[in-house]
């Protein structure tokens, strides 16, 4: 069937979306990705007297665009990325302005992991991050809530243990 590789396995938009506690989480990482240069450039326009034009003016342009980031980009991921997992592969679609669609056959599936940082820990949020055999890397599912990804997790390990193939 056109569309389909060797396993079977379609391209098709996948049905799932994130915990809502991601998008706070993902606001949480602009912050912090947008403060800490922010103080940096402060911190140096009040200690330095002649720069502080020169620098009081970027930490505030970056301080409007972290904000204005902050505000916008973490809803817009929420309504983009989406993932599935089925008996055959595993799906996700990510990215904003440059969507990526996954596959991974589970044929193809050789390790299957979770990660909490932090951040991910304060949200009861954790990622699943499915290693295959392909030189594009792994296939990372973040902002799931912590108990389901690790049922998700499990999932795929029993999947995969189930799946005919060598998943090289």
């Amino acid at each position: 069937m056109r569309g389909e590789d060797e396993d079977g396995v379609r391209l098709r938009p996948p049905t799932h979306r994130l915990n809502e506690r991601a998008v706070t989480w993902w606001r949480v990482q602009c912050l912090l990705t947008t403060a800490v240069p922010v103080a940096v450039l402060a911190l140096l326009g009040a200690l330095i007297g002649p720069a502080r034009t020169w620098l009081w003016g970027p930490a505030a342009v970056l301080a409007a665009a972290g904000l204005a980031g902050t505000a916008f980009l973490p809803s817009w991921w929420f309504r983009v990325h989406r993932w599935e997992v089925t008996d055959e592969a595993v799906y996700v679609r990510t990215g904003a302005l440059w969507q990526e669609w996954r596959i991974a056959p589970m044929s193809r599936i050789q390790t299957v992991d979770t990660v909490r940082g932090p951040l991910e820990q304060a949200f009861r949020l954790a990622t699943v991050t499915v290693t295959t055999a392909s030189a594009k890397g792994e296939i990372r599912i973040q902002g799931l809530d912590h108990e389901l990804a690790a049922d998700l997790a499990e999932q795929l390990t029993r999947i995969t243990r189930a799946t005919p193939g060598d998943a090289t």
